[in-house]
C-alpha cells in the first residue's frame, strides 16, 4: 500500500476526483508543454456527465488557460481503465498533434497515466489486508497507529498534524459561514444554524446536533470551493473530522489523540482504496461515503479505548451498511444529496463505535470481505448510479423541475 500522503490530500472543492485530479493532470501536462500554442483536452464518461456542476472544466482551462483551451465533452464515451478519462493534446501552430497524454482521476485526487501500475506512489506498507494487519499487531503488541509509524517513520506525525490543522480549520470556517451555495440549485449554507440550535437544545439533542453540524461545515465548505482535506474524498470531506471533532469536545482529547485517530482511520482507508477503490465514479458513493464512515467509525472506536478487533468490527460495520450506496448528485452538484449524507454517515460512525465497544468485537463477516463486496457491488451498479447523474435523485430532481 501507499503512504497516507496519498490518501490525505489538501486542496480545493467541490470534488477530488472531478476538480483535484483533473488540476493536478492538467499541470503536469502544461510543465511538459509550456510553449505549445495551445491544447485540447477531452473528458470522458463520468468526467463529462458531472463536470460542469463538479468545476472540472475551471480546473482544467485555470491550469492551461482559457484562451488557448479546447475542451471536448464525451459523456457516451469511455476510456478502458476508469469512467473518468482524460486524452491531453498539446497543439502546434499548424494544428497539428506535438503530444498526447491519457490519464485517469481515480479517485481522492490522485490521477493515474494508463497503462501504469496501480500503486503509482510506490509501496509504503507490506500488508494490504487488515486481517494481515491486525495479526501482526497481534503478534507484535502494539496499535494500528503505531503499525502506522513503523512503516511511515515518525515524520509522519507532522503530515498527520497540518492534515488535521486543515480539516480543523474548514470545519470552523464552515460554522461561521452563511448564505447560498454556488450552482444552479440555490442551496443555502444550514451549518451555522444547525450549531447555534444545538447549542441552545437539552442534553439528548447534543450528539445528533453537534455532530451533524460539524460535517454540514466542512461538506459546505467543500462545496463552495474551500480548502479541505480529502478523507478519503472531497464529496465525504466531512464525515472524518465532524467524529474526530465531536470526540475532542466532550472527551476533552489532546491534539496527539486526535493524530494517532487519523493515522488508523487513514490505514483503513488505504486498505479499502487498494483493495477496492474510492471512486464515486467507479463504484457509487459507497467508496466514498461508505469507506470515510469506516475510517471514522475505526477512529472513534480507538478514541473510546477499543481494542484491535473492536476497531475492525467498528470499520467492518460502517463499510458494509452503505454497501450499495448510489453516487446520483443533483445537477452534478456536490450539494444534494453528499451535504447531508457526510451529515448521516457522520452520526452513524458515532453509533458503529458505541455498538462495538458494547461487544467484545467478535463478529462473521471479516472487514476485508466487505471491502471485496462492495468492489464487486460497486462494478455491478450500472452507470447511471456512479457519478453520471443520469439516474436515481438525480433524474428524479431534474423531471420534476421539466415539469
Amino acid at each position: 500500500m501507499e503512504s497516507l500522503r496519498e490518501l490525505y490530500r489538501i486542496g480545493v472543492g467541490p470534488s477530488s476526483s472531478h476538480t483535484m485530479g483533473p488540476k493536478f493532470a492538467a499541470e503536469k501536462f502544461l510543465k511538459k508543454n509550456p510553449d505549445a500554442p495551445s491544447f485540447r483536452v477531452t473528458l470522458f464518461e463520468s468526467l463529462a456527465a458531472t463536470g460542469k456542476g463538479h468545476l472540472t472544466d475551471w480546473a482544467v482551462l485555470s491550469v492551461l488557460g482559457e484562451e488557448r483551451t479546447e475542451l471536448i465533452w464525451k459523456a457516451e464515451e469511455k476510456m478502458p481503465e476508469h469512467p473518468n478519462g482524460m486524452y491531453f493534446e498539446a497543439l502546434d501552430a499548424d494544428g497539428g498533434i506535438s503530444d498526447s497524454w491519457k490519464v485517469y482521476s481515480v479517485g481522492g485526487g490522485a490521477i493515474r497515466e494508463e497503462g501504469a501500475p496501480a500503486l503509482s506512489a510506490g509501496v509504503v506498507y507490506s500488508l494490504s489486508t487488515i486481517a494481515d494487519i491486525m495479526a501482526h499487531c497481534e503478534e507484535k503488541g502494539i496499535t494500528y497507529w503505531e503499525y502506522v509509524v513503523k512503516c511511515e517513520g515518525s515524520e509522519i506525525w507532522d503530515f498527520l498534524r497540518e492534515i488535521w490543522q486543515v480539516m480543523d480549520a474548514s470545519l470552523e470556517r464552515g460554522l461561521d459561514a452563511e448564505g447560498v451555495l454556488p450552482g444552479s440549485i440555490g442551496l443555502r449554507r444550514q451549518a451555522k444554524s444547525y450549531y447555534r440550535r444545538t447549542r441552545l437544545a437539552g442534553a439528548d439533542m447534543q450528539f445528533t446536533g453537534m455532530t451533524t453540524a460539524y460535517a454540514l461545515a466542512v461538506s459546505e465548505e467543500n462545496a463552495a470551493g474551500g480548502k479541505i482535506v480529502t478523507a478519503p474524498t472531497c464529496g465525504s470531506c466531512g464525515i472524518v473530522p465532524a467524529v474526530l471533532k465531536y470526540l475532542q469536545r466532550i472527551h476533552d482529547l489532546k491534539e496527539n489523540d486526535i493524530i494517532r485517530a487519523l493515522a488508523t482511520a487513514g490505514l483503513f482507508g488505504n486498505v479499502i482504496k487498494t483493495n477496492a477503490s474510492i471512486s464515486g465514479a467507479e463504484v457509487g458513493c459507497q467508496g466514498e461515503v461508505g469507506s470515510a464512515c469506516a475510517m471514522a467509525s475505526a477512529a472513534a472506536t480507538q478514541l473510546m479505548g477499543g481494542t484491535l478487533r473492536q476497531i475492525e468490527y467498528a470499520a467492518e460495520m460502517g463499510l458494509e451498511h452503505h454497501l450499495g450506496l448510489t453516487c446520483d448528485p443533483v445537477d452534478g452538484l456536490v450539494q444534494i444529496p453528499c451535504i447531508e449524507r457526510n451529515a448521516c454517515a457522520a452520526t452513524r460512525a458515532l453509533a458503529r463505535a458505541q455498538m462495538s465497544i458494547l461487544s467484545d468485537g467478535t463478529h462473521r463477516i471479516p472487514f476485508d470481505e466487505v471491502v471485496a463486496v462492495m468492489r464487486e457491488t460497486g462494478h455491478d451498479l450500472p452507470s447511471l448510479y456512479r457519478e453520471t447523474s443520469g439516474g436515481g435523485l438525480a433524474k428524479a430532481y431534474n423531471s420534476r423541475c421539466k415539469r
